[in-house]
């Protein structure tokens, strides 16, 4: 499961689970090494395995420089996936929803080492995947807006529906240009909620890519084509609570 830790992720896995044909072993999310957060959402490390002790599933992190170039990304993609394919995994799944480019290199890439890509939120509406998301009882936090679409407000919001009704005309509900990236911190699959604390909300630029650059490849969004660089995002940054064992 390419796991991002955001909302569509989320809810693909939550189909994938109650999928009888497919039987999910790992959670794979590709990881800033420098900084040691989840690439794009900005979410540390820690948060991260906290979603996967209560998921109940092994994590295994795609560690990357800030900004690798496509040839890097791919041998360390292809690095990462040798013991899981050693494990006997042959199908991956991905919380994408109508990226037709995105997909076909997902498709490629894959097999050409042996994998299948599995899409089960593909192709369907927005309101539909967003009223499914509410009514499970799903819970997420808004960690990262693109300053293009969203104003400085939007981060740190729960992606609930008072959020989406306050979406601008224009922007994907679903955010699947970009605009937002969230946390998960509930889920019908959670063992329990993860806590956590709201700390500071910066903003961040980032160098324009060269022509063969990637940007966080295995997030839920728009992640092998060259992102927005004509503008700034503003990130939440999330706090792990110390607390008793489960």
């Amino acid at each position: 499961m390419n796991w991002s830790g955001g909302k569509d992720s989320a809810l693909a896995l939550y189909h994938a689970l109650r999928n009888p044909t497919l039987h999910v072993t790992e959670l794979l999310t590709s990881v800033n090494a420098h900084y040691g957060r989840v690439s794009m959402h900005g979410v540390r490390v820690a948060l991260l395995q906290e979603q996967a002790r209560r998921i109940g599933l092994p994590l295994t992190r795609l560690e990357l420089p800030e900004m690798p170039d496509m040839a890097e990304y791919e041998a360390r993609m292809r690095a990462t996936l040798a013991p899981l394919l050693a494990k006997g995994i042959r199908r991956a799944v991905f919380g994408d929803i109508y990226l037709e480019d995105l997909r076909r290199y997902r498709e490629q890439q894959l097999a050409g080492i042996g994998l299948t890509a599995e899409f089960p939120l593909w192709q369907r509406p927005n309101a539909e995947l967003l009223h499914e998301y509410l009514e499970l009882g799903f819970r997420a936090v808004v960690v990262c807006v693109n300053e293009k679409y969203l104003d400085r407000s939007f981060c740190g919001r729960e992606l609930d529906a008072d959020f989406l009704r306050d979406l601008p005309p224009g922007v994907d509900s679903c955010g699947e240009n970009g605009e937002y990236h969230s946390f998960v911190f509930d889920a019908p699959y959670f063992s329990s909620p993860i806590p956590f604390e709201r700390g500071d909300i910066v903003r961040r630029t980032y160098a324009a890519p060269t022509a063969s650059s990637v940007c966080a490849p295995i997030d839920d969004k728009a992640e092998t084509q060259s992102p927005p660089f004509d503008t700034g995002f503003w990130y939440c940054d999330l706090l792990p609570v110390p607390q008793a064992a489960d």
